[in-house]
């Protein structure tokens, strides 16, 4: 069952039980996965599925974060129980310890001896890991082990 059908079935089930914050994520995944769908060849594959999901779960924690810090509890509950619904779909991300054992075998496999060649590390990364671990996390650990190169 490819990535619509399950949002669609989902939705089936949230309306049937009545669970209209749960319908109204998954109604915003469905939209964004539609305009997807028109804007391009008509299909979306998988990986371009896993891709909106995890944009539309990082925009939820981002303002979730933002409603914290101005003390709007009723607004960030609601923006964390959407993110909740959205990792469902989400592929599971790799712990700290993994990406930096990834991090450590590009390093090698590059040669990177300094923090001025993070480009040359993160460009191999960023494809390797992509949808497996936040680009942040990816970011602060490649400075961190280069950073103990030099």
């Amino acid at each position: 069952m490819g990535f619509m059908e399950q949002i669609s079935a989902d939705i089936k089930n949230a309306m049937l039980a009545k669970e209209k914050e749960k319908l109204q994520a998954l109604r915003d995944i469905k939209s964004k996965l539609l305009l997807e769908a028109t804007s391009g060849n008509g299909e979306v594959s998988d990986d371009v599925a896993i891709k909106i999901i995890m944009k539309l779960h990082k925009q939820r924690m981002e303002t979730y974060a933002v409603y914290v810090a101005q003390n709007r509890e009723d607004l960030a509950k609601d923006e964390l129980f959407e993110a909740q619904v959205m990792e469902v779909y989400l592929p599971k991300m790799m712990s700290e310890d993994d990406v930096r054992q990834e991090v450590l075998e590009v390093i090698a496999q590059t040669g990177a001896k300094s923090p001025q060649e993070i480009g040359k590390v993160m460009g191999v990364l960023s494809s390797k890991l992509a949808g497996k671990a936040d680009g942040k996390v990816i970011s602060s650990i490649v400075k961190e082990e280069l950073a103990k190169l030099s």
